[in-house]
Formats: C-alpha cells, structure tokens, sequence
C-alpha cells in the first residue's frame, strides 16, 4: 500500500513534466541537454542565493508567532537572482521565443522538483502512514511548473528591445508578482490563517491568474510583430 502511494504521488508530480516535454515539441529539438544545462544555471543560482542570505540575513530571533514582514519582504526580494538566470539561460539559446521559454522553463522547474522534492517523497511517500501533505507536494511541483513557464515568458518579454511602451506596465507588474509569489502567499497564509488545502488552493489560483496574463501579453506581443 505504500508503495502504491508513493507511485501516486510520484507520477503526480513527474509525468506532467514528462507530457509537457513531449507535448511542447522539445524533443522533437533534441532539447534534453538544453534542459539539463539550464537545470545547472539553477543550481548555481540557488547555491549564490544561499550563501547571500546566510550572510546578509541572519535567522529571525523575534517572538514566537510574530512574523517579520521586512526580512522576509528583503529574503524575497533575492529571488531577483532567477530573473537573471532565467535570462542568461535564454539568452544562451538560439531559437524562436516559444522554445527558449520552454527550454529554460522546464530545466529550472525539473531542477526544483528533484533537488526538493525528490527525497522528501522517496522517504516520506513510502512510510507506514498516510499523509495528505505528498499528496499536496505532487500538486505544488505542477503549479511550480505553470509558474516557471509564466515567469520565463515574462522575462523573455520583458528583455525585449522593441518591447511596446503600452506592455512596460503589466510586464513590469507580472515580474514583480512572479518574485514576491512566494512572500504574498506566505503573508495570506499568516494573516488569514489558512489551512494547506486552502493555502495551495489561493497558490493554484494566483499561479493560474499570472499565467493567463502572460500568456495574453506573450500571444499579442507575438502576433503584433
């Protein structure tokens, strides 16, 4: 029974990725090492990231219950650093804007979802009790995979040089929502405290909102050219 678990859980969260490939016409470019490179460029910039928060921010040594709106506003805000990645990985491409999305998409995700996911599956979908929060895992690894993808055509958009001055503004505000998901979802989880079906509920519907924006700016962007 386990072990079925742990196959649920595990094809929830990986087979998306794997369709998504498929589906996208990546393979098609023999784009695996592409993905893999750009899974790399992750690595580096979360190694970069951490060694900037442990040195610049300490751990909160307030009260207990209290959240700290300016450090984790400023922790945030280093998530800065994967708008740079995620450009230098395209920026590395040559291609069409459709497949050096895709291709720094999907490497940055893939990389998340094993580097963060993979063991706490492994060891914790394969024990004796059930737990729902795996279950909720294999969800989040999806909503993380709409929203590299967003994030990545936004970036692309954004580094445009004959980018429209009228799509400055919701460009603009979509990569300011992209880095501080995270925190805006952290604070909605404190000041309203809501359970983890809710919390990933909220996640799914703010990833979904910022994807459909995107993906009108990216088609409009596209088919004005």
């Amino acid at each position: 029974m386990t072990l079925f678990h742990f196959g649920n859980c595990f094809a929830l969260a990986y087979f998306p990725y794997f369709i998504t490939y498929k589906c996208s016409g990546l393979s098609e470019y023999n784009a695996f090492w592409r993905c893999v490179q750009a899974g790399a460029t992750y690595l580096f910039v979360q190694l970069c990231k951490m060694l900037f928060l442990a040195t610049f921010f300490p751990t909160w040594e307030g009260g207990a219950g209290v959240y700290d709106f300016v450090g984790e506003f400023m922790k945030a805000t280093v998530d800065l650093a994967d708008l740079l990645g995620l450009h230098l990985v395209m920026s590395r491409n040559a291609g069409k804007g459709e497949y050096k999305i895709m291709v720094a998409a999907m490497g940055w995700a893939t990389a998340e979802l094993v580097m963060s996911r993979c063991i706490p599956l492994w060891v914790g979908a394969r024990g004796i009790e059930f737990d729902w929060k795996y279950i909720q895992m294999s969800f989040d690894s999806n909503i993380s995979l709409v929203h590299y993808i967003a994030m990545a055509a936004v970036v692309w958009m954004f580094t445009r040089y004959d980018l429209p001055k009228s799509f400055r503004l919701p460009v603009t505000v979509l990569l300011g929502l992209c880095v501080y998901k995270a925190f805006l979802m952290e604070l909605f989880v404190h000041v309203f405290l809501l359970g983890s079906w809710t919390a990933l509920l909220v996640k799914a519907v703010l990833t979904g909102s910022i994807s459909l924006c995107s993906l009108f700016l990216f088609v409009t962007l596209v088919h004005s050219n």
